[in-house]
């Protein structure tokens, strides 16, 4: 028997199943651009690696074109599943997650990959825990949110409890090491609770803990430090650890205002590392200029901004659980591209981190399909409640 839950029950399942779909096509639009140049580009920027290394110029082409099909069935099906579902499985998700980030310490179980436990073989694919955790992870803050609003809001307790989740999720994560995705999941974590209402004292003082914590553990890793030095000084030792970030400024230089065209790009010729993963924007910039940068930047912030907008229009019909989750799913993505952008231009130390919808990398194309799809489905259920549509509260908000 179908749910009568108030936040989408029976009679309202049936009223949206009677109206024509609707979903947000200019983000569907931007998701399908942002995909397709980046498949263009793991094809340009990976040929010499792939061919060196497999024999086949395609090789990675051909295994991320296979991941996007997968990743947009997922966000297919995702946007199918109502949201009361992730609503009242969110702690069980979240435990999900960190058995899953434990389950890629365990020698045996985890893969190990230049010195990093990050995946768990299956066969013949990989699964980056991490890449499951995030979605958890948001969709577990939604939850406490909605029901421990104002507990957070007004007392410290309330705040304790998230934010120790999001520290052992993040602890897990270093014991891999990934430090650039602990600096995501914080970095998201601590926007979502913002804007769930923590007083600004409290949020702030949060912000400086974390932030000496961080810091701490870059200080404290030799390797990191060696990172935070090329950075600071890239020329200093241009020959090795400066050498990634010297290569991404030099295709940036070469780029120009309007590049040297797509496939053209020289520093992919094994002179920048990891050009199809971490650096593909660099590689952009190089074939595609200024204007193609700017324009990437811009479909980012576009994303963000509407991930912003639908939530809010959640939140103008009271759907809490959509609002934050629709925040959240903006607030990860965009601070993932934007620090993989920032690292990629050299205003941030290296994070290892790829670039959504564009780098190599399947599940991570894969993970943030399921993100929009959720996203999709949120608007969807704000465009039928309560009759909603997007361009009506924009202009609200305008007004």
């Amino acid at each position: 028997m179908m749910s009568r839950h108030p936040a989408f029950g029976y009679n309202q399942a049936s009223r949206i199943r009677k109206q024509p779909v609707h979903y947000d096509t200019w983000l569907i639009a931007v998701i399908l651009l942002l995909i397709g140049l980046g498949l263009i580009l793991v094809s340009s920027s990976s040929i010499s690696v792939a061919e060196k290394t497999y024999g086949k110029q395609l090789y990675f082409f051909w295994r991320q074109l296979i991941a996007v099909g997968i990743g947009l069935v997922c966000a297919v099906v995702t946007i199918r599943i109502p949201l009361i579902v992730w609503q009242r499985l969110n702690t069980y998700l979240l435990l999900l997650g960190i058995l899953l980030l434990v389950v890629v310490l365990v020698p045996g179980i985890g893969r190990e990959v230049n010195g990093s436990m990050r995946w768990v073989k299956l066969g013949s694919y990989s699964l980056q825990s991490s890449e499951l955790v995030r979605i958890f992870m948001i969709i577990y803050l939604a939850g406490y949110l909605l029901r421990h609003g104002e507990k957070l809001r007004q007392s410290l307790a309330g705040f304790i409890v998230p934010v120790s989740v999001v520290t052992i999720l993040a602890a897990l994560l270093l014991l891999e090491p990934d430090y650039g995705t602990a600096v995501v999941f914080f970095a998201a974590a601590l926007g979502m609770l913002f804007v769930g209402g923590v007083p600004l004292s409290r949020f702030v003082a949060w912000v400086m803990v974390a932030g000496t914590a961080l810091v701490t553990l870059a200080l404290g890793s030799a390797y990191r430090l060696q990172r935070l030095v090329s950075f600071m000084d890239p020329w200093s030792d241009p020959d090795n650890s400066g050498f990634q970030l010297i290569q991404a400024l030099v295709a940036f230089g070469r780029g120009d205002w309007l590049g040297v065209g797509l496939g053209s790009s020289v520093q992919k010729l094994f002179y920048l590392p990891e050009a199809h993963t971490d650096f593909i924007f660099a590689v952009l910039a190089e074939e595609l200029g200024l204007i193609g940068s700017v324009t990437v930047i811009l479909l980012f912030f576009f994303i963000v901004w509407r991930s912003f907008v639908i939530a809010q229009v959640a939140e103008e019909l009271d759907k809490k659980f959509a609002a934050y989750l629709a925040y959240g799913i903006g607030l990860m993505i965009g601070m993932q591209a934007f620090i993989n952008m920032g690292v990629n231009m050299g205003l941030l130390p290296t994070k290892g981190l790829t670039l959504p919808f564009v780098s190599y990398g399947g599940n991570s194309v894969i993970s943030n399909c399921i993100l929009i799809g959720l996203l999709l489905r949120i608007e969807y259920e704000n465009h039928f409640t309560g009759n909603a549509r997007l361009p009506e509260v924009v202009n609200t908000y305008a007004a």
